[in-house]
């Protein structure tokens, strides 16, 4: 059991030393700056050198979620990325990480906001970028809407959707890739195939092809990183599982009540052999 917790420490140590995809990709200057212009086409005074990352690392994950932030003329740009599965919590990742990046802000540009003198703040634009499928799903959420029956409340939040497009700007191209993936692990599962499969049909569609052609051998490495942190993960919560499972049944033979095949029934992940197992030590430690 404590192997298994120490393998897990390993693995998050190792993932929060390396960037996601997502992270990776819009880190670079070049692509970060294709993406505020897809936000921002009006904006032609924008450049590279005029964008401040301000990603914040591992406020609120351990890069399971990817949160991208930077400063853009005056705009405070935060990006959050929801996968195929779609929850409303996502504001409450936007809204924590917003508060953290301001006070990050107040912190580089050594402003005190207990003092009197009001302090200088870019103006926040917050995004969700969902790389699942749009279906009903809003075009914006805001935290009164979802949380509290669309009353007004002394804090709102709001955050703009971004889905696939028919468009071919950076942002589409990065939500058409996920959706690449996730079909090529559907067919594959979760293996190198399916990451090499990913790599050559994005690269044949044009599809992020640049980075793709630049970083290959380091997105196939994140990317192996991530199954095998997952692959971890699942065997650290069946090892939890199973274990929570040998504590009850051993709580229901110390009471005596039940047969070892009543016992079964409710804890079914343990089989008669485990539980005549428990039974012994019970029977020893008595």
């Amino acid at each position: 059991m404590q192997g298994d917790k120490k393998q897990i420490e390993e693995v998050m140590a190792k993932r929060t030393a390396k960037n996601s995809v997502f992270l990776d990709l819009f880190q670079n200057k070049s692509y970060l700056l294709k993406l505020y212009k897809t936000l921002h086409p009006e904006d032609i005074t924008a450049t590279e050198d005029s964008l401040t990352d301000v990603t914040i690392t591992n406020v609120l994950t351990d890069n399971l979620y990817n949160d991208l932030g930077f400063i853009a003329n005056n705009k405070l740009m935060i990006l959050v990325e929801a996968q195929s599965t779609w929850t409303v919590n996502i504001l409450v990742r936007v809204l924590l990480y917003l508060a953290q990046s301001y006070h990050e802000y107040f912190q580089r540009t050594c402003q005190d906001y207990y003092k009197s003198r009001k302090v200088k703040m870019p103006k926040p634009e917050l995004y969700v970028i969902f790389t699942g499928n749009k279906g009903q799903k809003p075009n914006k959420i805001s935290l009164s809407k979802e949380f509290f029956e669309g009353v007004d409340i002394d804090l709102e939040i709001k955050a703009k959707i971004i889905y696939e497009s028919d468009t071919d700007d950076i942002i589409n191209q990065y939500i058409i890739f996920c959706k690449v993936f996730n079909d090529q692990t559907k067919q594959h599962g979760m293996t190198q195939k399916a990451v090499t499969e990913t790599i050559r049909i994005c690269k044949d569609r044009n599809v992020l092809k640049e980075y793709l052609l630049e970083r290959e051998k380091e997105v196939v490495t994140i990317m192996m990183s991530l199954f095998d942190s997952e692959q971890i993960m699942k065997s650290f919560i069946r090892s939890e599982r199973h274990d929570e499972a040998r504590e009850t049944a051993e709580r229901m033979i110390k009471d005596g009540e039940m047969s070892l095949e009543k016992i079964a029934r409710y804890v079914p992940s343990l089989s008669m052999d485990e539980l005549k197992e428990i039974e012994a030590e019970v029977m020893q430690l008595a």
